[in-house]
C-alpha cells in the first residue's frame, strides 16, 4: 500500500468521524469509524464501523448509516479534494466483538477451578 493511500485512508476516517459527530450527534452516538480502506485506484472504499450495543442495535445503525451515505459522501466531497471521491461501502466491523469474546474466554481459562472437597 502506497504512502498516499495510507494518508487518504486516515484522512477519510477522520473526516467521516467528524461529519458523524457534527451533523448526526444523537443518531451516531453508538457508531465508531474504525478503519477506511481505499482501493489503489481510489475509486472504491470500504468504511468499517463498530456499534456499541447488541445485534439489533448494530443492524439498526447499519441501515441508518447506509441511508445517510449519500449525504455523508456529499459533505466529504466538500472537505476532501480528490480527482475521484471513492464510492463508499459501509461494513460492520465485528473484530472488536470477536476480540472481546476471546479475552472473555482467556479470562475463564485463567480462573482457578473451585473444587468441592
Amino acid at each position: 500500500m502506497s504512502n498516499r493511500t495510507v494518508r487518504i485512508n486516515e484522512l477519510m476516517q477522520r473526516e467521516i468521524s467528524d461529519i458523524l459527530r457534527q451533523r448526526y450527534q444523537s443518531e451516531s452516538v453508538a457508531v465508531t469509524i474504525t478503519e477506511v480502506r481505499v482501493a489503489p485506484d481510489l475509486r472504491d472504499a470500504r468504511v468499517f464501523f463498530s456499534v456499541v450495543g447488541d445485534a439489533a442495535t448494530a443492524e439498526e445503525k447499519t441501515r441508518w448509516l447506509r441511508r445517510q451515505a449519500p449525504a455523508i459522501r456529499e459533505e466529504l466531497s466538500r472537505r476532501i479534494v480528490l480527482k475521484y471521491l471513492p464510492r463508499m461501502e459501509y461494513v460492520l466491523d465485528v473484530s472488536t466483538a470477536v476480540s472481546n469474546r476471546v479475552l472473555r474466554i482467556l479470562d475463564e481459562i485463567g480462573q482457578p477451578e473451585k473444587t468441592d472437597l
